[in-house]
């Protein structure tokens, strides 16, 4: 529900789709074209919504009902694996499952923290998003991969944008080597420079 979409918008779609039908069975069975109605507000609700419906399917065949909390038993990569199977479910969706439901030490990456750690060369120029997933996660300690998750995911929204990121508020800039290269090339602003380091802002002559 929450690919290519807002956390907003994936709220009311889940929402939404909860009170129409409250038995995951009841989403199994519902006219697919009413459960793209349904979940409309999410976006992309015509492939959204018979992959809803495949993917149940498939979990209620394998295990004979939809609790996955099985799943935190098993070691990460088994627990990747397992949802990875299932059509649709890409790196992302499997971590941010075992991370947020489970409780487990799967580091997800979106958009926000692929653009940060790369500017902040946690990750190299050329490593994809699927493959930061990885890079990431064996690079942090597993009881602060949750937390890094957090804050790295809301610095790229608040701070560290796409297109304008807000280098003065920024309270990495000194470690940052984005920033670096982009004051040297003049990319910032003199005022930017002067609210955010006042130690490399132009003196007066």
């Amino acid at each position: 529900m929450s690919q290519h979409t807002s956390d907003l918008n994936a709220g009311r779609a889940y929402d939404d789709l909860k009170k129409r039908y409250p038995e995951w069975n009841s989403v199994i069975e519902a006219p697919t074209d009413e459960l793209v109605r349904v979940i409309r507000s999410g976006g992309l609700a015509n492939q959204k919504a018979p992959r809803i419906q495949e993917v149940l399917k498939i979990v209620q065949l394998r295990i004979g009902n939809f609790d996955l909390s099985f799943l935190a038993e098993m070691d990460l990569p088994e627990a990747k694996e397992w949802l990875t199977s299932l059509p649709g479910v890409g790196p992302k969706t499997a971590a941010v499952v075992l991370s947020f439901a489970l409780g487990m030490p799967a580091f997800a990456v979106d958009t926000h923290i692929h653009r940060v750690a790369k500017r902040l060369s946690l990750i190299g120029p050329k490593v994809s998003a699927d493959e930061a997933h990885a890079v990431l996660e064996d690079s942090i300690d597993s009881s602060r991969v949750f937390a890094a998750h957090v804050y790295l995911i809301t610095h790229g929204r608040r701070i560290c944008k796409s297109l304008r990121p807000l280098c003065n508020s920024c309270i990495l800039n000194s470690r940052c080597p984005t920033y670096e290269i982009m004051r040297k090339e003049n990319k910032i602003s003199l005022e930017e420079l002067s609210s955010s380091r006042p130690d490399l802002a132009p003196k007066p002559l």
